[in-house]
């Protein structure tokens, strides 16, 4: 696909779900939460992930009434358990509990797939998922490298799955409403874009030593293909996000969302080079990804900034975390609870706007994907436009990663101008995992 066809692809995409959503999802999904179901109506998924984000997708797509989940895997017998009970009380029947996913993907009765593992576990078993020809559902950020996105992008597209990437805020009415707003021309013409993620409740880890893996834990198969390293229990669970071997940090963990809303409202569009740079300069403890981080990116015509820190919340206007785009008529501010437009002083024939929204617009983005699978129709993000966001913020960690510019070819998918760069667009995965569709073999 071309540079430009794949433009108009994303751009096209960004407008499948804008007139339902506007015109009350939330509404049309609260009707239908109760609606009895025929079994031929059913849809059946499996979850592969039953940590927080897991249960917290499973418990969405259970409030729809076409939705059963006969079987969940975790690595963790507490995770599987938690799980297991929130579907027994809202489908009146436990589910089976695997801890290797291969065993969830190789059932036959199951429609799709749910991946809400930790980053550097989502592309194996979508990629499989994908050849077993089931849809998927997998959170954020799509891939742990670049590379892993592109092959996820590829196993949908050869095997013609639906596939919808978890970062709901591309399905919430009030960010819908400001982006509309933004691409009618009322700010005239977009000179800067920033976003960050100023985040007050994320402190510091510790030091603890490493140990055993807990009891009930399948460590080996949590490693997967990330290299082999003594059990730490700050590089399990949710602080995986912080280690290198797993995730890439605030910037891939909230960047994708805040990332992806700047790219819809100023169009798909890959920059024309990256720089970035921070550091730990507030926490003192063993995780490795910065808890201070700024990237700037610049494109044909704008420029982007990206910021985020830990250990305090009280970012641009005292929101601790949004997206504001400055244009010549004025400003439009875009936070998770609404948005406002600013008009420049000057402009005293432009009226001020402010808009409160706190509705959570994951059922929404759930819903969008399980319409898609009976329609075939491409969700609101879809592989190609989450696999570009990812790929944006992936772009600001090579960038910090070896403390120099990063020039990015967006149709071959690599650094032209910083092999250190380029070589972190892939991973070596440990054996005996290999990655189909890769790019980057080992």
């Amino acid at each position: 696909m071309t540079d430009y066809s794949r433009r108009n692809f994303l751009q096209q995409s960004s407008m499948v779900f804008a007139a339902s959503a506007l015109g009350g999802a939330a509404g049309a999904f609260a009707a239908t939460e109760n609606k009895p179901v025929s079994a031929n109506d059913k849809i059946l998924i499996g979850a592969i992930g039953c940590g927080g984000m897991g249960r917290g997708d499973i418990d969405t797509f259970l409030r729809n009434p076409e939705v059963e989940c006969p079987i969940i895997c975790d690595i963790d017998d507490k995770m599987t358990a938690e799980a297991a009970r929130l579907i027994e009380g809202r489908r009146g029947r436990a589910p089976e509990i695997v801890k290797d996913f291969r065993r969830v993907i190789e059932r036959n009765d199951l429609d799709a797939i749910l991946v809400a593992t930790p980053d550097h576990w989502h592309a194996l078993p979508t990629v499989y998922a994908c050849q077993a020809g089931k849809d998927v559902y997998c959170e954020k950020p799509l891939g742990k490298t670049i590379d892993e996105g592109r092959a996820m992008v590829e196993a949908a597209k050869d095997n013609k799955r639906v596939v919808q990437m978890g970062t709901q805020w591309r399905s919430g009415e009030h960010y819908q409403e400001a982006i509309a707003f933004i691409h009618a021309g009322n700010l005239g013409k977009v000179r800067m874009v920033r976003t960050w993620a100023y985040l007050d409740w994320l402190g510091g880890i510790g030091t603890p030593p490493d140990s055993e893996p807990p009891e009930g834990v399948d460590y080996d198969m949590w490693l997967g293909p990330a290299p082999a390293r003594p059990f730490n229990p700050n590089r399990f669970h949710f602080n995986f996000r912080w280690f290198w071997d797993y995730a890439g940090g605030l910037m891939t963990d909230w960047g994708v969302h805040l990332l992806n809303v700047c790219q819809w409202g100023m169009g798909y569009e890959m920059p024309k080079r990256v720089s970035s740079t921070g550091g730990k300069f507030a926490l003192k403890d063993n995780s490795e990804t910065p808890d201070t981080q700024a990237a700037l990116y610049e494109f044909k015509d704008y420029m982007l900034i990206f910021e985020h820190q830990m250990v305090g919340g009280l970012g641009p206007g005292g929101q601790p975390h949004g997206m504001l785009f400055c244009g010549t008529e004025g400003t439009v501010i875009i936070r998770e609870g609404g948005w406002e437009f600013i008009p420049e002083p000057k402009k005293k024939d432009l009226e001020p706007i402010k808009k409160e929204n706190t509705a959570d617009a994951r059922p929404a983005h759930v819903r969008n994907f399980l319409d898609c699978m009976r329609t075939r129709e491409a969700p609101i993000m879809n592989f190609e436009v989450g696999h570009f966001v990812s790929t944006v913020a992936h772009l600001g960690n090579l960038a910090l990663r070896t403390g120099a510019e990063v020039h990015w070819d967006a149709e071959a998918e690599r650094v032209t101008n910083n092999p250190e760069a380029d070589a972190l667009v892939g991973c070596p995965y440990r054996a005996p995992w290999t990655l189909p569709y890769s790019r980057r073999k080992a």
